[in-house]
């Protein structure tokens, strides 16, 4: 039996009574079958299947006896007949499994330490597929005639492959409001009229994609990023499986992603992550990692390296191109006895650790690029407020050196398009390009720096679309820009600064803020000292520090000062640890020290802000471009960006192993 295990936050807990506290999520009843109910398939797509029969000891589901041990898994397809899952697919029955867990029924039952106990029975069939398009049934039958019952779509879907390749770029949190910021700030207008678009406005298509959770309404970047590469829903914070109720993080029900399917499908294709985070987060780590919990960092680092070992979905030669920072993970360390750098070398990488290294790298190698330890320093401090990036010491050879040639994410993009052209100009490429820190800076009540970074992301399609035509494959690419998910932003007016720094009461300073009529108009595209500028021919604001500021904010956030000014001094820290550690988050008196005081609306153990509901924007662009139009799940860019690539795989001969 395995240990027992106290899940104690309800990101891992389940669908029982409760709302906030769920025993398992997907499951509706004592019996739990994964993929769950509603669940949709790429023809060909290989998965797992999780069986899980619950027995209660207590709480408000407690039951008598021992958790069957004899239950029936069937499989039919609409109008057929049942047949055993061994059947079905032509493998062995799988053994039997038990262990047990503990979740809280509710924060009454979390405040007094009150664990409900379960005791559990479970099966697993590994690495199986539905290749007939159509609606299934699979049924648990358990405990002698209770149900439950997954009703499955395996989608029907064109084979023939219409994008030879395909870009999908990710502004991790980016909202239509915050687009709507950003070209307010970086774009001039002439009474109400907009002189210059961004490049997304450029955009033939736009649709709107609904980012739920498969058991909470609101997301975070795993789950999100799951949706997005696989095409199922699944936990937060769960990559690329459906989370059991079993302890190990990497037992749970896996299922293919998009770069696994079109390596097995298309051998010579070539794969390319590029992303601002450290490369072990979450969005990039989506399209290699599989596993219940994305901390498990070195999982997802072994995962760009080797694949799921002893897991044969397809022979994983790595990406062609790796590029981002998050250095911490690449070197030494007690779970990583060899450097990450050493194996990947020896593996047939270059390995660039600087913006020079980077563009100097053959474009007809492998190349991983790591620049710097955590996230890579945003736009606004490599190009504004460049002395923020000294005294880092975030080199990453980990010598203790600062990172200050660092590239921004359209160097980076650029070079792995000319790498991945160059490798497989014949047989194309899927390359996903991340804009992770509007979303992280987002979390930090840093609005400037957020926005900075998605006018970053806009220059960097500007550029993209550029590149691909001087290449000449602009016809042959589907690109694709959209969120994985959004954050609760808006802007109601403006603020005037200077007159805000004059009070002394916090109910005066609040004065300063201008709405309607006395909004005014942006100063962030004119004038401003030659020190804050920035212009290559592209849309940035001329300064950063106008007088009259946005008013800007999210609907939920925890204890701050704000007085509206970009943070010159470096990125925001908002709310700090109360002395004790106990009591969670106050106000931070040192950041915004001119502004007032904002009580904040989230429990007192939030420390940023948060996600919200908001549906995000789906810009396409090429092959396909048809296809995302409208208002649709997340889980169906997966199978627009499928189709186009001319993934599904019909029968089981037809095409791939």
């Amino acid at each position: 039996m395995r240990p027992l295990s106290i899940f104690a936050t309800a990101w891992t807990l389940s669908f029982a009574a409760a709302q906030t506290f769920q025993r398992l999520g997907g499951c509706p009843d004592l019996g739990c079958v994964f993929p769950p109910d509603q669940a949709d398939f790429l023809p060909g797509q290989y998965f797992d299947i999780r069986l899980e029969v619950h027995s209660p000891v207590n709480g408000s589901e407690a039951r008598v006896g021992e958790p069957d041990s004899d239950f029936k898994f069937t499989i039919a397809k609409k109008g057929g007949h049942s047949v055993s899952a061994a059947k079905y697919f032509k493998v062995e029955e799988p053994e039997l499994e038990r262990w047990n867990f503990t979740w809280y029924e509710d924060l009454f039952a979390q405040d007094a330490n009150q664990p409900s106990l379960v005791n559990v029975t479970a099966k697993a069939y590994r690495r199986v597929a539905l290749y007939e398009p159509g609606e299934y049934e699979a049924t648990l039958t358990y405990y002698g005639h209770k149900k439950t019952v997954a009703n499955w779509l395996v989608r029907d879907m064109p084979t023939k492959r219409r994008a030879k390749n395909v870009i999908l770029f990710v502004g991790d949190g980016m909202t239509t409001n915050m687009i709507t910021a950003a070209r307010l700030m970086a774009h001039r207008s002439i009474n109400g009229k907009y002189m210059t678009k961004m490049a997304l406005d450029k955009f033939p298509i736009l649709g709107h994609q609904m980012t739920h959770s498969m058991d909470s309404f609101i997301t975070d970047s795993a789950n999100s990023a799951t949706a997005l590469y696989s095409g199922h829903k699944t936990t937060v914070n769960a990559l690329n499986v459906y989370v059991d109720s079993s302890s190990d993080p990497f037992d749970d029900p896996k299922f293919e992603n998009i770069v696994e399917v079109f390596r097995r499908r298309n051998p010579d294709g070539g794969v390319g992550i590029v992303s601002t985070a450290f490369l072990a987060d979450a969005t990039p780590a989506g399209l290699a990692a599989h596993t219940s919990d994305r901390g498990e960092y070195d999982h997802v680092i072994s995962a760009y390296y080797e694949g799921l070992k002893d897991y044969e979905w397809t022979d994983w030669k790595g990406p062609d191109v790796l590029l981002g920072a998050g250095a911490e993970n690449f070197l030494k360390s007690e779970d990583a006895p060899r450097a990450y750098y050493d194996l990947f070398s020896e593996k047939g990488y270059n390995v660039a650790w600087n913006n020079t290294a980077l563009e100097n790298a053959p474009n007809d190698e492998k190349l991983l690029g790591v620049f710097q330890t955590s996230n890579l320093e945003t736009w606004l401090d490599r190009n504004v407020y460049q002395s923020n990036l000294l005294n880092q010491s975030n080199y990453p050879d980990g010598s203790g050196r600062d990172a200050d040639d660092l590239p921004g994410l359209k160097d980076m993009t650029l070079k792995a398009i000319d790498v991945l052209h160059e490798r497989h100009s014949d047989d194309g490429f899927f390359l996903m390009s991340e804009a992770a820190s509007i979303d992280k800076q987002m979390h930090t009540l840093d609005y400037d720096r957020s926005l900075g970074e998605l006018l970053e992301l806009d220059d960097t399609v500007r550029a993209t679309i550029e590149k691909l035509e001087s290449l000449g494959e602009l016809e042959e690419t589907l690109i694709v820009v959209t969120a994985d998910h959004g954050h609760g932003f808006d802007v109601t007016g403006s603020v005037d600064t200077d007159y805000l720094d004059a009070q002394d009461d916090d109910r005066d300073k609040r004065n300063a803020v201008g709405y309607y009529q006395n909004s005014g108009l942006s100063q962030y595209t004119v004038g401003g000292p030659k020190s804050l500028r920035y212009s290559e021919g592209v849309h940035f604001p001329a300064r950063w520090d106008p007088r009259y500021t946005l008013h800007a904010g999210v609907v939920a956030f925890p204890d701050h000062r704000e007085n509206y000014q970009v943070h010159s001094e470096g990125p925001r820290t908002p709310a700090v640890a109360a002395k004790d550690k106990k009591n969670g988050y106050y106000v931070n008196y040192k950041d915004a020290v001119t502004g007032f005081l904002i009580n904040g609306t989230l429990p007192v153990s939030a420390d940023q802000g948060v996600h919200s509901l908001t549906d995000v924007p789906v810009f396409a662009k090429g092959p396909c471009q048809e296809l995302f139009g409208g208002v649709y799940n997340s889980i169906d860019v997966f199978f627009h960006m499928a189709e186009c690539l001319g993934l599904a795989q019909t029968s089981k001969g037809h095409g791939g192993k």
